[in-house]
C-alpha cells in the first residue's frame, strides 16, 4: 500500500470519483468521455497502487468496499483542499483569500435578505478573493453543521443555545396564525377569539417555540414541520390553522390564499440570530463578513 497519498495519480482519483458520482463505470463513459473499458482499466491502476480493490463492478453491479467508502470520503477532502491551495496560490496578494460558508434558514423576511445582500456587497469591496457558499438547513442542521465544521456562520432562530457556540440577536420576526380555505373559519368576517380558534387543527413547528402565543391543545395538533413552506401546504390545506413568519403569510393574503386569524392575539415574536462557533472569532475572513454585517444596519 502507498504510504503517501502525493504519490498518487490526482487524475485517477477523479475518475474515481467521477465514477462513484455516477453509480458507475458504464453511467461514468459521459462524464469523462472515454470509453468503458479505458475507466476500468485506470481503476485498475489506481486499486494496484492502493493495494486494495475499491468497488465491485461488473454484471452484478457497481458497489463500493468498505475500504472503497473509505477513501471516497478521503479523496473528496483532498480534491476541496487541493482546490483551496490553489486558490491561495493564484491570490497571494489580496488579504483574504479561501472559501466561506454560510447557513441560512428558510423564508427569513425580505428586509433581512436585503441586508444580507448588502452585506456581501460591502464584503465584495474588499480586498479578497474568496469563495461564498449559501446553504438552507433547518436550525438543528445549521448548529451541527457550525458544530462540525462545515459551515462559519449561520442565520436564523435558534431555540437552544449550544455552549461552544456564540449567539448574535440580529432582529426579531413576527409570527402571525393563518387559515385558507376551505377551512370555516377563511369566511368569519370577524377575528376569530383565540380560545375558539384553539378548538381547531392546527399545524405546528417540530421544534419549540417562544413562549407568548395562545397554547393549543395537544390533541388538536395534528400535523408538524419544521420547514415553513411544508407549514404553508398544511395551512392551504384548508383543514389546519398554523403559524407563518409575517412576510411569508402577506404573500399568500395578498393573492387571496390566506387569512390571517386575529394578527394582535394570534401572533408571537422570535429572535433571529447570526451564530459562529467560538473556536473561528478570530478567523479573518468572518471576522471580515460580521464586520461588514455589523454596519449594514
Amino acid at each position: 500500500m502507498l504510504s503517501n497519498v502525493f504519490d498518487l495519480d490526482i487524475r485517477l482519483i477523479r475518475v474515481f470519483l467521477a465514477v462513484v458520482d455516477s453509480h458507475g463505470v458504464s453511467a461514468a463513459q459521459s462524464r469523462l468521455n472515454v470509453g468503458q473499458s479505458t475507466i476500468s482499466a485506470q481503476l485498475g491502476v489506481l486499486e494496484t497502487r492502493l493495494g486494495f480493490r475499491l468497488c465491485e463492478r461488473g454484471r452484478a453491479g457497481f458497489k463500493l468496499t468498505a475500504k472503497g467508502e473509505k477513501f471516497a470520503d478521503s479523496a473528496r477532502r483532498m480534491i476541496e483542499a487541493l482546490s483551496e491551495f490553489g486558490m491561495e496560490a493564484r491570490n497571494l496578494d489580496k488579504k483574504l483569500v479561501g472559501k466561506l460558508n454560510i447557513g441560512l434558514i428558510g423564508h427569513t423576511p425580505l428586509h433581512q435578505n436585503a441586508r444580507l445582500s448588502e452585506v456581501i456587497r460591502r464584503f465584495r469591496q474588499r480586498d479578497e478573493a474568496v469563495h461564498l457558499d449559501i446553504v438552507v438547513r433547518t436550525p438543528s442542521e445549521l448548529e451541527e453543521m457550525l458544530l462540525n465544521g462545515s459551515i462559519q456562520i449561520a442565520i436564523g432562530y435558534f431555540w437552544r443555545r449550544v455552549t461552544a457556540l456564540e449567539y448574535t440577536s440580529l432582529m426579531q420576526e413576527r409570527q402571525i396564525a393563518y387559515c385558507a380555505p376551505p377551512h370555516p373559519l377563511f369566511d368569519r368576517p370577524d377575528m376569530i377569539a383565540p380560545q375558539e380558534a384553539a378548538e381547531h387543527n392546527w399545524a405546528w413547528r417540530d421544534y419549540p417555540v417562544p413562549a407568548g402565543h395562545v397554547p393549543i391543545p395537544r390533541r388538536n395538533i395534528t400535523a408538524t414541520t419544521g420547514n415553513m413552506e411544508a407549514m404553508a401546504i398544511l395551512i392551504l390545506s384548508g383543514q389546519h390553522l398554523g403559524y407563518l413568519p409575517q412576510e411569508m403569510g402577506r404573500d399568500y393574503v395578498n393573492r387571496g390564499a390566506m387569512k390571517a386569524i386575529n394578527a394582535t392575539a394570534l401572533s408571537y415574536e422570535v429572535d433571529i440570530s447570526v451564530v459562529i462557533n467560538r473556536a473561528n472569532t478570530d478567523v479573518p475572513i468572518l471576522k471580515a463578513f460580521l464586520d461588514d454585517l455589523q454596519a449594514v444596519q
